[in-house]
């Protein structure tokens, strides 16, 4: 992107507008080499199952520690407000930092997030001076009063997670675009780099994706793709489309054709 082109959540600038996940890959290694072939800066990693605590165990953190990456733990797993404070607790006391995704699932068939407890979780983090990035459903409302709650960014679904079906619901993100003073960025769902793609040209400021690179059949070459799409969707928003028509309007002026 462009030198002054950057992403900044809670002050903190980013010149990658692709953040990835840490889920669902062969190993810590392939997960690795992922990371470096997106380009991302920061990356989500699970607290309930992803080792970041224990030093004595093996931990994905090894493989990460000198990629100069902000982590962004997330409360992945948890369906209730008691465990997802304990979680994003248990990872500023480990030292990952302030940064947190938060996410309350409530349903466990289409992993939807509890957008009520998500709203008072990120009220009470941020009075504890958390960074919170809440995981919610693509509504407007919501988004508003995670903003209102001192939300960073929010972080809406494009579909459910894991079901690469792509953004469903253009109108909604661009209602929550429209209206969002904190970076709006895309969430769950993405399948391809041209669904990043699409996201980015309606106006998100980010992209984070986890299943459509580490399920792809080759999780690196679909990491770079990523990162293409979401470079390229970022630089046709900003060049600003054509308008519209609904006719056939010639390529070439029609001023001094041989007649």
């Amino acid at each position: 992107m462009e030198n002054d082109d950057f992403l900044i959540i809670a002050g903190k600038k980013f010149s990658s507008r692709l953040i990835v996940g840490s889920g669902k890959y062969n190993d810590f290694k392939e997960t690795r080499l992922a990371t470096i072939a997106s380009a991302a800066e920061m990356i989500t990693v699970a607290v309930r199952r992803v080792n970041i605590t224990d030093p004595s165990k093996e931990s994905l953190m090894d493989q990460l520690n000198d990629l100069n990456l902000t982590i962004l733990p997330n409360t992945a797993g948890c369906y209730n407000l008691e465990d997802t404070l304990r979680t994003a607790r248990l990872a500023r006391e480990a030292g990952v930092g302030n940064f947190v995704k938060v996410e309350v699932i409530g349903d466990k068939k289409t992993l939807y997030p509890d957008n009520e407890i998500t709203v008072e979780a990120v009220r009470i983090l941020t009075n504890e001076g958390f960074y919170c990035l809440p995981y919610i459903t693509d509504d407007p409302i919501v988004a508003r009063k995670c903003e209102e709650a001192g939300a960073v960014a929010v972080m809406p679904l494009a579909a459910p997670i894991g079901s690469g079906l792509g953004l469903q619901n253009q109108y909604n993100l661009r209602f929550i675009i429209e209206q969002s003073n904190v970076p709006v960025v895309v969430d769950a769902g993405l399948g391809t780099p041209s669904d990043a793609a699409l996201c980015m040209e309606l106006g998100a400021d980010a992209i984070l994706a986890n299943s459509a690179i580490a399920c792809a059949k080759n999780p690196i070459l679909m990491a770079e793709a990523m990162k293409l799409g979401v470079i390229a969707g970022r630089k046709a928003f900003l060049a600003g489309k054509m308008d519209n028509s609904g006719y056939a309007r010639p390529s070439t002026p029609s001023e001094g054709t041989i007649s």
